[in-house]
């Protein structure tokens, strides 16, 4: 692992913890040249799963577009970076197959979403779910609100 401060590959392994699901390792490094410390984050590589978009359309798995839409409904909140990392570690290891339908995606996101911050929730869906007005975001809230 290259150090993202000096560039240097040589490091030593610090601490590593699994997931909650196990399917994510996170491990505290430190560069052995210069001594500054980071963490990694290390998963299996999934071959060859594909998502079946909403028109048909077939598209390689990526797991950084799945990441990026967590962390725009995510931004802001208090919620800890191990949780976030858990949450899409989490999507990641439930999907089963060689193809997967992408609203199939979004429930499993809304779901953990939905447990671990309510407003989260809301800007995902309100994505996901293609909102075009404030009625919409009222009936999401109205909804919530009644679990």
């Amino acid at each position: 692992m290259k150090c993202p401060k000096c560039g240097n590959d040589d490091d030593k392994v610090l601490d590593s913890r699994s997931s909650k699901d196990s399917a994510v390792v996170r491990r505290r490094r430190e560069c052995l040249k210069c001594g500054y410390r980071f963490t990694t984050h290390e998963e299996i590589d999934r071959d060859e799963l594909f998502v079946v978009k909403r028109d048909g359309r077939r598209e390689l798995f990526q797991r950084e577009k799945l990441e990026k839409s967590v962390r725009i409904a995510c931004q802001k909140r208090p919620i800890a970076e191990s949780k976030v990392q858990d949450l899409i570690g989490g999507v990641v290891a439930s999907l089963e197959g060689e193809e997967v339908p992408s609203d199939q995606i979004g429930r499993c996101v809304m779901d953990r979403l939905y447990a671990l911050d309510e407003v989260a929730y809301i800007r995902f869906a309100s994505v996901y779910r293609r909102f075009t007005d404030v009625n919409q975001f009222l009936s999401a809230i109205t909804e919530m609100v009644k679990k």
